[in-house]
C-alpha cells in the first residue's frame, strides 16, 4: 500500500499521523506503511518532512512510555501537597538563603514544574519569570530560578546515559527531599535498593506517601536523619547522588563537617558518586582537609547523547561522575 504525500505541508503531516494512528498493523505492516510514505513523498518536500519527523511533538503520545506517566502523576500529587514554591516554613536556612541572592530568586521545582506548566502558570496570573526594576513601571529583568530537585528530564539522563546498569546495586540519595531520584530510579533502573535519606521530616513524610500510594516499598526507603549518623549505608553504598545537597540547607562550617563525613566513608573502590555541582566548587569556599586526587577520579559524561526536546543542556552539564578511588 502506498501512500502519495501531495498537497501543503499541513496535509502532508496530517497524512503522516495518520499512519502512525492506524491501528491492527504488525510492525513489519507498520513499517513498511511509514517507508511507503517517505517513497511517496514529493522530491523537494521529502527533506522538508523528515525534519518535521525529527523534531515534532506530535509522536509523543505514541513514545511517552508508562514509566514517564507514573513519574508525571507522582508529580501531580506532589504539586497538591506542596505550596507553588514547593519549600516549607521548617526550611529556615534555605528560605534565608534565597533571600540573601543578590539578585531576586525564586525556588520552581524543576520535577514539579515543567516550561509547559510554568508557562501555563504565567499566562494564568499565578507566576512571573521577571520582576520589577521599578515598581509600578514596564522596566522587567529575568527572575533567576533554582530547583533543588532534577526534572524529569535529568533523572532519565542520570539513569540511562550517567550510571551504568544498576542490576543488584544501592543508591543512596543524599538529601533526597521529595524523592525524585529515588522514584526515577525506580522506575527507569534496576538498582535492587534505592535509600533516601533526609533530614526535613516533613519532606520524609511526603515521600512516604508516595512510596505507599505507588506501591515502591520493595526497593524505595527513606531514612530521616542527618548523613553524618549514616556511615553504614554510604559505606556499602554502590552510587550515592548528591544534588545540590548542602549548600543551600546548612551553614558552611556544617557543609565542611558533612563533606568531610562523606570523603571518610564513600571509600567502596570502584564505587560511583553523583555530585550537582561538581566537587570542585561544592568545597572550593569550605575549610575541609580532603584530596580529590586520592579519593576520586572524574569520569567524562557525553551530553549530547540526550537530544529530548525539552533537555536542558546547561542543566545536563552540571551533572558530575566520579569514580571512588
Amino acid at each position: 500500500m502506498t501512500y502519495l504525500l501531495g498537497g501543503n505541508k499541513q496535509t502532508q503531516e496530517r497524512r503522516m499521523r495518520s499512519v502512525f494512528k492506524r491501528g491492527g498493523m504488525d510492525f513489519s505492516a507498520a513499517r513498511v506503511a511509514i517507508l511507503n510514505v517517505l517513497k511517496g513523498a514529493r522530491a523537494g518536500d521529502l527533506p522538508r518532512l523528515l525534519h518535521w519527523i525529527k523534531t515534532t511533538s506530535d509522536f509523543d503520545e505514541f513514545i511517552s512510555n508508562n514509566d514517564d506517566v507514573i513519574l508525571r502523576s507522582i508529580a501531580e500529587d506532589l504539586r497538591h501537597s506542596l505550596p507553588k514554591e514547593a519549600m516549607l516554613d521548617s526550611e529556615h536556612t534555605a528560605l534565608q538563603k534565597l533571600q540573601e541572592q543578590t539578585k531576586p530568586t525564586v525556588h520552581i521545582d524543576a520535577f514539579l514544574y515543567d516550561e509547559n506548566c510554568i508557562d501555563s502558570l504565567c499566562e494564568k496570573g499565578k507566576m512571573s519569570r521577571n520582576y520589577c526594576l521599578t515598581c509600578g513601571s514596564h522596566r522587567t529583568a529575568p527572575l533567576e530560578f533554582i530547583s533543588h530537585s532534577f526534572s524529569l528530564t535529568e533523572v532519565k539522563f542520570l539513569y540511562h546515559h550517567v550510571l551504568p546498569d544498576l542490576t543488584g546495586k544501592v543508591l543512596v540519595d543524599v538529601g533526597s527531599r521529595l524523592g525524585v531520584v529515588l522514584f526515577g530510579g525506580y522506575f527507569h533502573s534496576s538498582a535492587s535498593h534505592l535509600w533516601g535519606v533526609e533530614m526535613n521530616a516533613d519532606f520524609c513524610q511526603l515521600q512516604e506517601a508516595i512510596i505507599a500510594k505507588y506501591q515502591l516499598c520493595e526497593r524505595v526507603k527513606v531514612v530521616n536523619a542527618d548523613i553524618c549518623t549514616q556511615a553504614s549505608l554510604l559505606q556499602n553504598a554502590d552510587v550515592v547522588v548528591m544534588n545540590n545537597v548542602f549548600e543551600y540547607f546548612l551553614d558552611r562550617s556544617q557543609q565542611a563537617r558533612c563533606w568531610e563525613f562523606i570523603y571518610q566513608n564513600v571509600r567502596k573502590k570502584g564505587s560511583l558518586l553523583v555530585t550537582v555541582p561538581s566537587l570542585e566548587k561544592s568545597l572550593a569556599e569550605l575549610q575541609v582537609d580532603i584530596q580529590l586526587n586520592q579519593w576520586v577520579e572524574a569520569v567524562p559524561l557525553h551530553y549530547d547523547v540526550y537530544l529530548e526536546e525539552d533537555a536542558d543542556r546547561e542543566a545536563l552539564e552540571e551533572i558530575n561522575l566520579y569514580k571512588i578511588l
